[in-house]
């Protein structure tokens, strides 16, 4: 967000995640979420830090070093937009983040225009299980931006009833649940087209889903999916292209 809004040059470190756009590889890292390294922030004197609404103590000690911060959480889809402005007013470019943000609810509305009056699939949403089995499934519950993706993209999240961000879901779980699209997000890049075949194979453990009957187990893969940020309008057009193939984003 910080590189789209034009604030690029004020930035003088990363956290170690971070990996685009590729600029992001040339600067400094200072530890991540659970990680930071307060002596390495403070050493480089910067304005503003930006940091996780979790991220209380490390807040404290900055603040008690005169050191501002910016606290953020993901929140649902529309949080993304409000995050762009508010960075924009922080960082003295209102007028790019205020574009920047029009740009990205646009690209979602249109989105959500394409996929309007068709069919809404009951979709279950993996963001996690053990490799090679259907093991500690984690599945975005009706709560935050996975959620939210999933119903702009034109489906029905099995387990929009639970108020949690992330559910646990048995195979019992999965199988009452009963979905009509099965999408996993996978984060790492270095998956086969093989790899892919056989992860996706591991679902057929589960014959009477109509997901699998149907063939409809689609894995994607990309860290736009960890974040909603600049690239979420994409993540939304691949989402809704799983949901809605027919539609052809």
């Amino acid at each position: 967000m910080l590189f789209a809004i034009g604030a690029d040059p004020q930035i003088v470190a990363v956290s170690s995640f971070d990996h685009y756009p590729p600029a992001v590889e040339k600067l400094p890292r200072v530890g991540g979420l659970l990680d930071p390294d307060l002596e390495r922030i403070l050493a480089l004197r910067p304005d503003l830090v930006v940091v996780y609404g979790a991220q209380s103590d490390l807040g404290a000690r900055l603040a008690d070093a005169g050191i501002r911060t910016f606290p953020y959480t993901l929140g649902g889809l529309a949080n993304a937009t409000t995050t762009i402005r508010r960075l924009g007013e922080a960082t003295g470019h209102r007028q790019d983040a205020e574009r920047v943000a029009a740009a990205v609810a646009s690209g979602l509305e249109e989105v959500r225009a394409r996929i309007a009056g068709l069919p809404r699939p009951r979709t279950l949403l993996v963001f996690g299980r053990d490799p090679g089995s259907l093991h500690n499934v984690d599945a975005s519950g009706g709560v935050g931006f996975l959620h939210d993706l999933v119903e702009l993209g034109g489906g029905t999240n099995v387990f929009a009833g639970i108020g949690r961000e992330s559910v646990r879901a048995t195979t019992e779980g999965i199988l009452a649940a009963a979905p009509e699209v099965i999408i996993e997000l996978h984060y790492s890049g270095d998956l086969t087209m093989e790899r892919m075949a056989r992860e996706r194979r591991v679902w057929n453990a589960l014959p009477s889903l109509p997901a699998v009957q149907q063939g409809r187990i689609v894995l994607l893969v990309g860290d736009e999916f960890v974040v909603p940020g600049m690239r979420v309008v994409d993540a939304a057009r691949q989402i809704a292209r799983a949901i809605h193939p027919e539609v052809g984003f």
